[in-house]
Order: C-alpha cells, then sequence, then structure tokens
C-alpha cells in the first residue's frame, strides 16, 4: 500500500474520488489489499498487450484503470484495517513492474505504428526515470527525516506519470508522452540530489 508522505495531485483529485468508494464496496468481500494490487500490475500488462496491438486509444484507457486501482489497495488496507509493511512493499514492488509494462508498450506503439527511431531511447530514458524517481524518493525517506515530497511537490510523481501516459496514448501522442516522462522524472531526480544537502541542513 502507498506511502502517505504524500500524495500526487492526479491522486489525491481525480483517482481517489474513485478508488474510495471502490476499497468500500470490496470491505465486506474476502477480497485483500495485496490482491487488488496484483489486479493493477495485471490491468498494467493489459495496457501493454493493447499497445502491441495499435489499440492506444484503448491501452490508454486501461492504463489509467490501472492507476486508479493501484489506489484502491491501500484504500482497502486502511477501511480493513491490513495496512502492513509487507504490504507496502509488495504493492510498491508490483508498481515498479507495472511502470516497466506501460512504458514499455508505449516505446513499442511509437516504434511500430508511431514511425518513431528514437523511441525504443525514449521508452529507456521513461523507464529509467520512472525507476529512479521512485528509488530516489524511497532511499531518501529510508536514510534521513526528509520526505522526498517535501523536496519536489510531484513533479514526476507516478500518478502524474501515468496521467501523462494516459494522455498521450488517448491522442496519439504517446512518442511525446514518452519523452516527456523520462525529462521530468530524470529532472526529478537531479532536483532531488542537488536540493538535499541542503535539506539535511
Amino acid at each position: 500500500m502507498p506511502s502517505q508522505s504524500y500524495e500526487g495531485p492526479i491522486s489525491r483529485y481525480l483517482n481517489r474520488p474513485l478508488s474510495r468508494p471502490i476499497a468500500r464496496a470490496l470491505a465486506a468481500t474476502p477480497v485483500t489489499p495485496n490482491q487488488v494490487s496484483v489486479a493493477a500490475l495485471v490491468i498494467a500488462g493489459a495496457s501493454l498487450a493493447l499497445f502491441g496491438a495499435g489499440w492506444n486509444i484503448a491501452a490508454g484507457l486501461i492504463l489509467h484503470v490501472s492507476s486508479v486501482v493501484d489506489g484502491v489497495d491501500g484504500d482497502l488496507a486502511r477501511t480493513k484495517n491490513q495496512a502492513s509493511v509487507f504490504g507496502g512493499v509488495f504493492d510498491s514492488a508490483l508498481d515498479r513492474w507495472a511502470d516497466v509494462l506501460i512504458l514499455g508498450g508505449m516505446a513499442l506503439w511509437a516504434s511500430e505504428h508511431g514511425g518513431h527511431d528514437l523511441a525504443p531511447v525514449a521508452g529507456f530514458l521513461a523507464v529509467a526515470g520512472a525507476l529512479l524517481v521512485s528509488y530516489s524518493r524511497a532511499r531518501i525517506e529510508a536514510s534521513t527525516n526528509v520526505k522526498a515530497g517535501d523536496l519536489i511537490f510531484g513533479l514526476a510523481s507516478r500518478d502524474v506519470r501515468l496521467f501523462v501516459a494516459a494522455i498521450g496514448a488517448l491522442t496519439g501522442l504517446v512518442y511525446i508522452a514518452l519523452w516527456v516522462i523520462a525529462l521530468a522524472s530524470l529532472a526529478t531526480v537531479a532536483w532531488r540530489v542537488a536540493i538535499l544537502p541542503r535539506a539535511l541542513s
């Protein structure tokens, strides 16, 4: 289940109004938060398949559904009082796999259906940036009293990255979305590294 130290703007204003009612509906069922985390990954995998088939609009809709469902596990854990350290780590690990599937699918579409020769480069940098944003946040929060959300207010938080990915897919601007995600993610990491010494002092 996601950390509550920082919640991005897309999650707060767009996803949570959908994920919370879903979590309340699931609260009376045997469904566990970890099962929801797996479901979010499976849905992300479906977006990869749709990108591969050339159906970018369907892929964009599905990847946004994955983003919403990713918020359900945390809401469900709190509703059922089942939040745990293992659940948080499990969800975070699956989120990274989902990022790779979604961004990899976008790179595939941009290369095969968008005709962009540098799509693999954009995809690689987007994946690397997404992983580094998540790693830098986890490393900072584990090693210091500073919250990564305090250092850079959601410029490339996961909810924002996935929203950009969805908009890119729905509009056919997948290649551009990849570069936006890549550059924003790498800029976020660079900013965190640059500002951390001052934050620690």
